[in-house]
């Protein structure tokens, strides 16, 4: 991961909070890391937070006024070697397949030719609905990749499918889609 540039996707979900961990893994890894926000998100996990943990600036707003670039979005997407969505909502899943970019997670992740892995969070209703499965059969037939989601404990304090899979478990998966690039 040293020296490797990966952006950062959080979205609005409880286990954005999780997102702070693995910025911070990454980081201890030798990453550089950037991080997109979405307004969601942002209610779950503070900007100042992620600024801080990345050592960057956080992408909150498409146009960003005060940026050195016109279209922050699709400068990171171009300078991220992986992008990793954590969480990736059910919302954001649905976009995604579609081919949307109205926030800066959603554009970032259509501005890139990097790999993308996805970390669903949603409740477990959500997760198994079809529409939900469909739009990831989608993304995966994109190229899209998946860490989780697991079995657990959710938000709700309910037992199902939709806990976001771990930061350890998605730096594996990040190192994972990294190491080819790294041998070619």
């Amino acid at each position: 991961m040293k020296d490797r540039t990966v952006v950062v996707g959080v979205c609005g979900s409880v286990a954005a909070f999780k997102a702070a961990a693995l910025v911070s893994a990454l980081r201890r890894e030798g990453a550089s890391v950037w991080v997109a926000v979405t307004r969601s998100g942002r209610r779950f996990v503070g900007e100042s937070t992620l600024r801080a943990l990345s050592n960057h600036p956080v992408l909150v707003d498409l146009w960003d006024p005060q940026g050195a670039e016109a279209e922050p979005h699709v400068a990171l997407g171009e300078r991220a070697e992986l992008v990793v969505v954590a969480p990736a909502t059910a919302h954001t899943l649905a976009k995604l397949a579609l081919g949307l970019a109205d926030d800066p997670v959603s554009a970032v992740v259509l501005s890139t030719r990097a790999p993308v892995l996805l970390a669903p969070a949603m409740a477990e209703a959500m997760w198994l609905h079809p529409v939900t499965q469909r739009n990831v059969q989608t993304l995966r037939e994109m190229g899209y990749r998946f860490v989780g989601p697991r079995y657990g404990r959710l938000a709700s304090g309910r037992e199902g499918w939709g806990r976001m899979a771990e930061p350890e478990e998605i730096l594996e998966a990040a190192r994972a889609l990294l190491q080819p690039q790294a041998q070619g």
